[in-house]
C-alpha cells in the first residue's frame, strides 16, 4: 500500500489550508447571521452572499471542482490524492466543501453525470453544476418502506411512449429545497420483474416538472440546515420526463449507486475526520484554558484519557480510509467494497467519539451554538444512518468475512 501523496496533492493541500485561515474561518460568523438574515426574512434556504465570493475567491485560487477525477471536468486528481484535501474542507462543514464547489449531494450527481450521461445531460446539467450555476439534488430514500434494504426502493418508472411516468414519493433529499436546486436524480422501479438488483433505474427530472411537489424539509436534530437546502420530502406524481432523461442504462440504478458510492464515501469519511480534529484542538485548548476544582482540565486524568484516545480514533480511522482511497485507485470500488462498508463504520465512529468528549469538555456551552461542536455532532451523527445504517455495513464485512473462512 502506497500512501505518499503526489507534489500537486501537497501543494493542493497548502493553497487549501491557506484559503481556509484567510478566507473562510473568518466568514464563518457572517455566514451564520445571514443564514439567520434569510429565516427572519422567510427564506431559510436563500444562500448566504459570503458563499458566493468565498466561490469566486476559490475559482481565482485555482481551488475548483478538486474532487473529480476526470481530467475532462474536474482538476484529475487520484482518490487518494483528493482524500486530505476533503478532510481539510471537513474543518468547516457548512462552508468549506461549498466554496471549493467540493460539497454533497452534488459532488456524487456530478460523479454520476460525468460517468453515465450524454452529451446533452453533460451540457444540460453537469456544465451548470460544474460552474456553480445550479444545484441539485440525489432522491433515492422513501418515507413508506424500508430504505435500509434499497431493493426495497418503490418509486415507479414506467415507459410511456417516448416519456418515462414518475410515481412515488421520497425524502432526505438533500438540498431540494435551495432556490438553485433545478434538478433531482430520482430512483425507482422501472423492470418489476427483474432481479431484484436490476429492477432500478435513475432518471433525470428537472423540478419544476409538472407533478413534482417539495412537500417540506425535514430536520437533523433541531437544525434546518437551512443554507444548504434542507432535506427535502418531494412528491411525483404522474411527472412526465423524456426517456432521453434516463441517466444510464435501464435497471442500472444500483450498479450506478454503488459507483456514486465509492470516492463519495472517501469524501464524506474525510470530511468527517477534519471536523473531528477541529473538535480535538478546541478540546486541547478548553483543557488548557478552564480551571475546575484548583487545577487546569488538561491535569485531569480523565481529559487527558479524551484526548489520548481521540488521537488514535482520528489517526486509526484516517489510515482505514486512506488504504480504501488507494484501493479504489488500483482496483476499483468493486474491488474495494468491504473497505468501502468498513470506513462507513469506522470514521462516523471516530468523529463522533472525539466530538462527545469535546461537548463534554466544553460542558454547557457544547451543547449550545456558541461553538460549532453541537451542530457538528448533530451532522456526524446522521453519517451512522446515510448511506445505509452501520448495522448493514457490518453486515456486510460479516459475510465477506465468513466467505473467506471457506475458501
Amino acid at each position: 500500500m502506497e500512501f505518499t501523496h503526489s507534489e500537486r496533492s501537497r501543494n493542493l493541500q497548502a493553497a487549501v489550508e491557506r484559503f481556509l485561515a484567510e478566507h473562510v474561518y473568518p466568514a464563518e460568523q457572517t455566514f451564520a447571521e445571514q443564514a439567520a438574515e434569510h429565516r427572519a426574512a422567510g427564506t431559510p434556504f436563500g444562500t448566504p452572499d459570503v458563499i458566493v465570493k468565498l466561490r469566486d475567491e476559490a475559482r481565482r485560487r485555482g481551488l475548483w471542482n478538486l474532487f473529480l477525477p476526470d481530467s475532462r471536468f474536474g482538476a484529475g486528481l487520484s482518490v487518494l490524492d483528493y482524500a486530505p484535501i476533503a478532510e481539510l474542507t471537513g474543518r468547516s462543514p457548512a462552508i468549506a466543501p461549498e466554496a471549493l464547489n467540493c460539497a454533497a449531494p452534488d459532488t456524487g450527481n456530478m460523479e454520476l453525470l460525468a460517468l453515465f450521461g450524454t452529451d446533452e445531460q453533460h451540457e444540460r446539467w453537469l456544465r451548470p453544476l460544474l460552474d456553480a450555476e445550479i444545484r441539485s439534488c440525489f432522491s433515492m430514500t422513501e418515507p413508506d418502506v424500508a430504505s435500509s434494504d434499497a431493493a426495497n426502493i418503490a418509486t415507479r418508472i414506467d415507459r410511456d411512449g417516448d416519456e418515462y411516468l414518475i410515481t412515488g414519493r421520497k425524502w432526505w433529499s438533500t438540498g431540494a429545497l435551495r432556490p438553485e436546486c433545478k434538478v433531482a436524480i430520482v430512483m425507482g422501479v422501472t423492470d418489476p420483474d427483474a432481479d431484484r438488483h436490476e429492477r432500478h433505474s435513475m432518471v433525470l427530472v428537472p423540478l419544476d416538472t409538472p407533478g413534482v411537489t417539495v412537500r417540506r424539509s425535514t430536520t437533523v436534530f433541531g437544525y434546518d440546515d437551512g443554507p444548504h437546502g434542507g432535506h427535502g420530502e418531494i412528491e411525483f406524481d404522474q411527472v412526465r420526463v423524456p426517456v432521453t432523461n434516463r441517466l444510464g442504462p435501464q435497471g442500472g440504478g444500483f450498479m450506478m449507486a454503488q459507483a456514486r458510492l465509492g470516492p463519495g464515501r472517501i469524501h464524506h469519511c474525510m470530511r468527517s475526520l477534519g471536523i473531528a480534529e477541529r473538535a480535538l484542538e478546541l478540546m486541547c485548548d478548553r483543557a488548557r484554558s478552564r480551571s475546575p476544582f484548583g487545577r487546569p482540565l488538561a491535569e485531569q486524568g480523565v481529559v487527558q484519557e479524551w484526548i489520548a484516545e481521540s488521537r488514535l480514533a482520528i489517526d486509526q480511522a484516517r489510515l482505514l480510509v486512506l488504504k480504501t482511497a488507494w484501493l479504489i485507485d488500483t482496483v476499483g470500488a468493486k474491488g474495494a467494497r468491504t473497505e468501502i462498508a468498513a470506513i462507513k463504520v469506522a470514521a462516523p465512529r471516530a468523529a463522533s467519539y472525539v466530538l462527545d468528549r469535546a461537548v463534554q469538555a466544553f460542558g454547557a456551552a457544547g451543547v449550545s451554538d456558541d461553538t460549532p461542536l453541537a451542530e457538528a455532532w448533530a451532522q456526524v451523527r446522521t453519517l451512522h444512518l446515510a448511506d445505509g445504517p452501520d448495522e448493514v455495513h457490518l453486515r456486510s464485512i460479516a459475510r465477506q468475512e465468513l466467505k473467506a473462512g471457506l475458501r
